[in-house]
């Protein structure tokens, strides 16, 4: 079985009073707990959930990386619509020269409408915004490339811009979204890595064999796109189900039953697991993952 690599997703919002005031300190409890056996922290990207505490993507990142070096770090993903993407190719590349290295560059479309809105942003239609993706991802790329760069699209356009200093190696471009006709193309002319969200076998089954066949069709080695996934893990034993966003898929049951579901996963192509448990700031679910899942994968 091929080597399988684990990251963990931070929590970013406080539902209640109580949480507010340990929200940090549960953050940093889990990543003391998982270092030497995680390899990777990553961020999500959004900025207000109704009036509960929500902290910024970028800045929690570049804090968590300046404080342990030890791990990559990883947006699951910016989203384009929020950043001019030259200055996002300019963090990106300032990140990853601060840190040696470490960072894996995630982005997406962009989806969440109601903040987008509520931050004076427009939300174009989901079309416009894959089209707006593939012009940014391809300004990320130009400028990390060519000294200067010169980009004209429909939406988004630079000339001799400069981004020093430029990546010696560029991050992994990782590129967030699963939809079969337009972003999973995107995927396959561009990224380095691609990430399924909270699907199940199947529907993980069927967005790999879409990748593929996009890949094939613009002469593109599926095997070269790294396969990560985005999951829940939930135990037995935890007392209850939080509600999320879009009913996803959540793995759970006993630790014997967990492995054998990420053996699934990596038997369809998924080596590296990017996980976030049901019962944060809880410990309890990562000990056992670590103790009676982790080594039977």
């Amino acid at each position: 079985m091929k080597k399988v690599h684990f990251g963990w997703v931070t929590t970013s919002i406080a539902s209640n009073s109580k949480s507010q005031n340990s929200l940090l300190t549960d953050n940093l409890r889990f990543i003391e707990r998982i270092r030497g056996i995680f390899d990777s922290i990553w961020v999500e990207d959004h900025f207000q959930s109704g009036n509960q505490l929500i902290l910024e993507c970028w800045t929690t990142l570049t804090y968590l990386a300046a404080k342990y070096p030890e791990f990559y770090f990883g947006t699951l993903v910016l989203g384009q619509l929020y950043r001019n993407p030259a200055l996002t190719a300019k963090m990106m590349a300032t990140l990853d020269y601060l840190t040696k290295g470490r960072y894996i560059a995630g982005i997406g479309a962009g989806w969440k409408e109601d903040e987008i809105l509520a931050y004076g942003w427009p939300f174009p239609d989901n079309q416009t915004r894959i089209k707006q993706l593939d012009e940014a991802v391809q300004i990320i790329i130009a400028l990390w490339k060519h000294s200067p760069a010169t980009f004209s699209g429909c939406f988004y356009s630079i000339h001799e811009a400069y981004c020093e200093p430029r990546p010696v190696h560029p991050p992994p471009l990782l590129i967030g979204g699963s939809g079969e006709k337009l972003t999973l193309r995107i995927v396959a002319k561009y990224a380095d890595w691609m990430n399924l969200s909270m699907f199940d076998l199947n529907m993980s089954k069927r967005k790999l064999e879409s990748l593929h066949s996009h890949c094939e069709a613009i002469g593109r080695k599926y095997s070269t796109i790294r396969k990560t996934y985005f999951g829940l893990i939930s135990f037995d034993d935890h007392k209850k189900e939080i509600q999320f966003e879009g009913n996803p898929h959540i793995i759970k049951g006993r630790p014997d039953e967990i492995a054998d579901e990420l053996r699934q996963f990596i038997a369809i192509g998924i080596d590296y697991f990017i996980l976030r448990f049901i019962d944060f700031p809880k410990l309890d679910g990562l000990e056992l993952f670590i103790n009676d899942v982790m080594p039977n994968l």
